[in-house]
């Protein structure tokens, strides 16, 4: 038993350092690095609608939304054989429109392991209440 949980834990913490990863790659525009992340069927889901995958690259790319900074607060992970549900508790420094926002949210990704490599099928961000 205590092999499998090794197992699932390096699997665990191999999925939240590649979330941070992403977060960061974000921050840089590292729009190339996030097209190869990113599945190609992957959904997107912000405030302000949801889109498919290369609508989000040209995004990051262009800048149209920067994610400047996600300060992370909470991360966890389930992993269900080949597929992973991450949790971020996030506050969010962005510029949207020109415009520099910060918001705190949870962040839902789904991840799925294709060829030995994890994609992002799906980024859902959640606005929490402010406190």
């Amino acid at each position: 038993m205590a092999v499998g949980a090794n197992a699932q834990s390096a699997t665990e913490a191999e999925l939240l350092q590649l979330s941070r990863d992403k977060w960061q790659w974000m921050a840089d525009q590292d729009a190339d690095r996030l097209a190869e992340l990113f599945h190609d069927d992957a959904m997107f889901v912000h405030m302000g609608g949801s889109w498919g995958k290369e609508r989000e690259v040209d995004i990051i790319r262009s800048g149209g939304i920067h994610y400047k900074q996600a300060d992370i607060h909470e991360a966890s992970v389930k992993v269900i054989d080949d597929t992973a549900v991450l949790l971020n508790r996030i506050t969010l420094l962005a510029v949207v429109g020109g415009n520099e926002v910060t918001n705190p949210f949870e962040v839902t990704e789904v991840y799925k392991k294709i060829a030995g490599k994890w994609k992002l099928a799906a980024l859902s961000f959640t606005r929490l209440m402010s406190r």
